[in-house]
């Protein structure tokens, strides 16, 4: 296993077909690459009680949550899990939050999402294969 300190996390959030992101401010967290065979990730974010009710709910409705969050430095690109609030815990005046994800390949996500277009606007075969490269060295891919 291997322990990253955490810095940043957000919740990807749906609201009337708009996706926003909710910021949780953390006063400390970790997350934990379990290296088990299923690529688990572990996430502790210690926050404020504020979010109890917020987590709870989550808990209850054993919610999946697509979640991103920055590792070691602020200035990391985020990664992004799926992930599941497993427990809560309260500490005092704060809390800890625990989740467990997976993570995301956002560059397979993005490499679908041209391909689907690029099959939507009626590319097949070879004409296919050559749009999908041109449309990867222009976007640096």
């Amino acid at each position: 296993m291997k322990t990253f300190k955490l810095v940043s996390l957000d919740i990807v959030e749906e609201k009337n077909e708009d996706i926003t992101q909710r910021r949780i401010k953390l006063n400390d967290g970790l997350i934990i690459n379990r290296e088990d065979d299923r690529g688990r990730w572990v996430i502790e974010a210690y926050v404020d009680n504020q979010y109890e009710d917020y987590f709870h709910q989550i808990l209850t409705n054993s919610e999946e949550l697509l979640i991103q969050v920055k590792i070691t430095k602020s200035s990391n690109q985020p990664a992004t899990f799926l992930a599941n609030v497993i427990d809560t815990n309260m500490i005092g005046n704060d809390m800890n939050v625990i989740f467990m994800c997976t993570m995301v390949d956002r560059r397979r996500e993005h490499i679908e999402k041209v391909l689907k277009t690029l099959l939507d606007e009626g590319y097949q075969g070879e004409d296919l294969l050559e749009e999908f490269k041109r449309r990867g060295e222009e976007a640096g891919t």
